[in-house]
């Protein structure tokens, strides 16, 4: 299983599962504020998030950092929450102070996303040695699943705003507030654990 294509397939599965969809909730939530026309801010935005996943992925894959995944997956669904909540915040604020924060907090939350996704990457991995070519292809997989999924989300805005003529202000509303809630019920979830 150490053939570049399918660790990078693995990765870009892995990312489009929608069975793990805290990934994807986390993405619709970061880029619910953006349309078509911020499509240069949301990429750095974007950027910024696969930059601290990608350098987190490879520091606890490589074995340089360990959290229980117990920890890693509670920290996931608060970060969805708190870029929600974020959204609904800065909606009508000062945009550059708005975007200056969401970078930071987006390359941070990178950071924890990218814990969770070795944690995938070393059970798939098992005892092998040869982990750098995996790692690479995993984590291509990862951004190239990220990338539609963000296409996607930027199109969907595209047909809200140009056919249904909704106002961004009121998608981003609905997106965050479905992020609210459906991080409210995984936070809920995963603190189970740690009061039985």
């Amino acid at each position: 299983m150490q053939d570049f294509s399918i660790w990078l397939q693995l990765g870009f599965t892995h990312i489009l599962d929608i069975n793990g969809y805290d990934h994807l909730l986390f993405l619709l939530v970061l880029t619910a504020p953006y349309t078509w026309k911020q499509s240069k801010s949301l990429f750095w935005l974007i950027t910024a998030f696969t930059l601290g996943h990608s350098l987190s992925l490879a520091l606890s894959t490589l074995g340089f950092v360990h959290l229980k995944s117990v920890w890693i997956e509670l920290f996931i669904a608060i970060t969805i929450l708190l870029t929600a909540i974020q959204n609904l915040w800065s909606l009508g604020s000062n945009q550059t102070l708005a975007w200056q924060l969401m970078y930071s907090i987006s390359t941070f939350f990178g950071l924890i996303h990218g814990l969770g996704f070795s944690g995938t990457l070393r059970s798939l991995l098992g005892s092998g040695s040869q982990i750098i070519l995996p790692l690479l292809a995993f984590n291509i997989g990862l951004e190239l699943g990220q990338i539609l999924w963000v296409l996607l989300l930027l199109l969907l805005s595209v047909l809200l705003i140009s056919l249904i003529k909704l106002p961004n202000k009121y998608s981003t509303i609905a997106f965050s507030s479905l992020g609210i809630l459906l991080s409210g019920k995984m936070i809920y979830e995963r603190i189970l654990p740690f009061t039985t």
